[in-house]
């Protein structure tokens, strides 16, 4: 007796035993996520899962207290340390 496949239909995709899912190329695609970028998860409300990029804390901040210290002064303090 031959097996019967049920259809996939594009965009969608099934949770496995391992509680694992593909996203669609499509929907990463306009999201502009790439393999490799962190996301949150969070429960959004029943049969809703929302998928958001991780934000860097330090590549946020990262340059914005220039001009807060004089020059030289954070040099100084980091020599008092050694």
């Amino acid at each position: 007796m031959k097996s019967v496949r049920a259809k996939r239909f594009r965009g969608r995709t099934r949770i496995s035993r391992k509680n694992q899912a593909t996203i669609p190329v499509e929907a990463l695609r306009r999201a502009g996520l790439r393999s490799g970028d962190e996301l949150r998860v969070k429960a959004a409300g029943p049969g809703r899962i929302v998928l958001v990029r991780a934000a860097d804390a330090i590549a946020r901040h990262a340059g914005r207290l220039t001009g807060v210290y004089r020059s030289g002064y954070l040099a100084g303090l980091r020599r008092e340390w050694r």
